[in-house]
């Protein structure tokens, strides 16, 4: 058996135990099987290791540089058959989104490629990507508002970037009129390492989405991206629609705790 084989065997493997637990988080919460969207955080592997997840069952990626998704996106398209097909995917089916911090000169490379941008910040990069976004839909390069999520600083760590939730209250009903995004949900991340602060911050991002939801009903905020590979069964238990794993998915020697 080749490296590469071994590899695909303990990513499916890996994926099989995550899954075990995606759906125990969501038995203790009440919730319904297959409520929650899995991520497979690429952004520290290769072409080979992503057809290596594809294989194992994922379909959903995501990417922290411009650079990398172009990247990983152009790979992709070069590895598909005639039939369209990636590792037995249909490469149609596959979705890749930008989750790491975006500078405004990176915005053209997002568009367009990325199917959903995470980490809107601030006002200011929001409206330079709904700028940048509603020139292309006007000129028939994209087919409607790019989809988005509004990054929340829940925490208040000095290190995390996002909006402040008061800060976020006072702006969104600026957000949800800029005509080149839609606004999809809330994103946030834990402190590392303390699990009561952890579900701590994805019930406050839980409850300020609740509170916008009501202020503003004309917004779908559906989706909650939140919990990573050491906390993201807290991040279930806690309402999240949407986990992004990264080394518990592509190293299969990283702890499953």
């Amino acid at each position: 058996m080749s490296e590469l084989d071994a590899y695909r065997e303990a990513v499916a493997r890996r994926r099989e135990a995550i899954m075990e637990r995606v759906d125990a988080a969501l038995a203790r919460s009440g919730r319904k099987a297959g409520s929650v969207k899995v991520m497979a955080v690429s952004k520290t592997v290769d072409v080979p290791q992503v057809v290596a997840a594809i294989d194992a069952g994922y379909r959903f990626f995501g990417e922290n540089r411009p650079q990398e998704l172009v990247r990983k996106l152009e790979g992709l398209s070069v590895l598909a058959g005639e039939d369209g097909c990636v590792a037995g995917a249909d490469a149609r089916d596959l979705r890749f989104d930008m989750i790491g911090n975006l500078q405004t000169n990176k915005i053209n490379a997002v568009l367009g490629r990325a199917a959903c941008i995470h980490s809107i910040s601030s006002l200011h990069l929001a409206e330079a990507v709904s700028s940048r976004a509603a020139r292309r839909v006007e000129a028939g390069e994209l087919a409607g508002p790019q989809p988005v999520l509004i990054e929340v600083n829940v925490s208040g760590e000095a290190s995390k970037s996002g909006f402040a939730p008061d800060d976020l209250r006072n702006a969104f009903s600026q957000l949800a009129q800029l005509p080149g995004i839609r606004i999809t949900g809330l994103m946030t991340m834990a402190p590392r390492g303390d699990a009561r602060c952890a579900h701590e911050t994805f019930a406050g991002l839980r409850d300020l989405r609740d509170e916008l939801a009501a202020s503003y009903p004309s917004v779908d905020l559906a989706e909650l991206s939140c919990g990573m590979s050491e906390d993201f069964e807290a991040a279930i238990e806690e309402g999240s629609t949407l986990i992004r794993l990264g080394r518990v998915a592509f190293n299969p020697s990283f702890a499953l705790a």
